[in-house]
């Protein structure tokens, strides 16, 4: 029989909480680098020189410090373009990361979460010819899409419930990302999402029990 790992109500979570930390610490030392009392608006650029995923490093650009080209797949989802960038980002995590706690514990979260993020890089690197930088944990974000989708289809053909509201999600999410690529005129790393959701839904079902697979969580 097909164990039904359901969160439990009001879950521990605060890794959580040290993961929007993490990405809202440097945007909080951006922000007030950038007033004028301090006026060091090149503090966000050499940040994201560093730190952001750049495709080009993979081909043949010179990485600024060893270790960049690896580094980038995750320290990327750590910085965001401004606030809202930023807030976004971290209510969507907040939402969906109680139950990716309640289901795979503390490290398995951030396990699940820096997967994700690595996935959505490598979704931009694949699908994506621009030479810019990327910035922003919404390929962690839809790699928890991801995940909640395989469990609530897990339950779903389980209990043989209606597959609809997992579809309509599906669409949803698609049509979002139609919706801002064309609202922010294109500047939307659509292939990260694709990247992160493929990389979430591809590890809940590794990580997840079935008749056939046994997964001993991550404590």
């Amino acid at each position: 029989m097909t164990q039904d790992h359901r969160p439990v109500a009001g879950a521990h979570a605060p890794v959580v909480l040290w993961i929007a930390a993490l990405c809202a610490l440097p945007e909080a030392i951006f922000t007030l680098a950038e007033t004028p009392l301090l006026g060091l608006e090149g503090l966000r650029r050499t940040a994201i020189v560093h730190g952001a995923f750049w495709p080009g490093l993979l081909r043949d650009w010179g990485a600024l410090y060893p270790g960049q080209q690896a580094l980038m797949f995750v320290s990327y989802a750590f910085l965001h373009g401004g606030f809202l960038h930023l807030l976004f980002n971290m209510l969507m995590v907040l939402h969906l990361g109680r139950e990716a706690v309640a289901r795979l514990g503390q490290w398995g979260f951030v396990l699940l979460y820096l997967v994700t993020a690595a996935g959505g890089a490598a979704g931009f690197a694949l699908l994506s010819a621009s030479p810019g930088p990327m910035v922003g944990a919404s390929g962690a974000v839809f790699g928890l899409f991801g995940a909640m989708q395989y469990w609530d289809l897990q339950r779903r053909r389980a209990s043989r419930a209606s597959l609809a509201p997992f579809w309509q999600l599906m669409a949803g999410l698609v049509l979002m990302n139609i919706v801002l690529l064309v609202m922010l005129g294109g500047m939307l790393a659509w292939q990260a999402h694709l990247g992160g959701y493929v990389a979430g839904f591809g590890m809940a079902w590794w990580v997840t029990p079935t008749p056939r697979h046994r997964f001993r969580g991550f404590g």
